[in-house]
């Protein structure tokens, strides 16, 4: 693949395509490589996905390291996609996106998740927070799996993490390990 040269808008990198090794994300137009994730955080996160899914009322679907544009730049101009590791959406969002050949919208989404790792920390608590927080993503979960697991949704949660917003869920942590 070619590496693309300036800042990109969402359309063209969306135009883009899978770029290996890892993946991409696309901020402020700048393209940026992500490592592949860890085989810790590949369980911690599919076993969150699977006790999420098991979770969701009727209206509610759960995803997994899918591109999500953030709305926060005018079509032609640099734009900011990310790509959180589970997110949870609205029904129709994908037929939407199947239809439309675009990427799923903020607008779309009612919960996205990041497991931290190391390398991402800094990453997911402040640029990730403020970028869905600018994108009025409702609500923003980040599980931590180093040392005693935990979850930060609006407040730390360590040993079972319990929530009614934006669905109810509960979680004994231990499970992530």
């Amino acid at each position: 693949m070619e590496v693309p040269t300036g800042l990109l808008t969402v359309a063209e990198y969306a135009a883009l395509g899978e770029v290996e090794p890892g993946y991409t994300e696309l901020v402020e137009g700048r393209l940026l490589f992500c490592p592949s994730s860890s085989l810790d955080h590949n369980v911690a996160s599919s076993q969150l996905a699977m006790a999420i899914y098991t979770a969701l009322p009727p209206g509610l679907e759960v995803l997994v390291n899918t591109d999500l544009d953030l709305g926060l730049a005018s079509a032609g101009e640099p734009g900011t996609v990310r790509r959180p590791d589970i997110m949870v959406i609205r029904a129709g969002a994908r037929r939407r996106v199947r239809d439309e050949g675009r990427l799923l919208r903020a607008a779309d989404a009612v919960l996205v998740v990041e497991v931290v790792t190391p390398e991402s920390e800094r990453t997911d608590r402040i640029h990730k927070r403020t970028d869905y927080a600018d994108a009025a993503i409702p609500h923003y979960w980040i599980v931590d799996i180093s040392g005693t697991v935990s979850v930060t949704a609006e407040h730390t949660v360590t040993g079972t993490f319990r929530t009614t917003e934006p669905f109810a869920f509960e979680l004994d942590l231990s499970r992530l390990t």
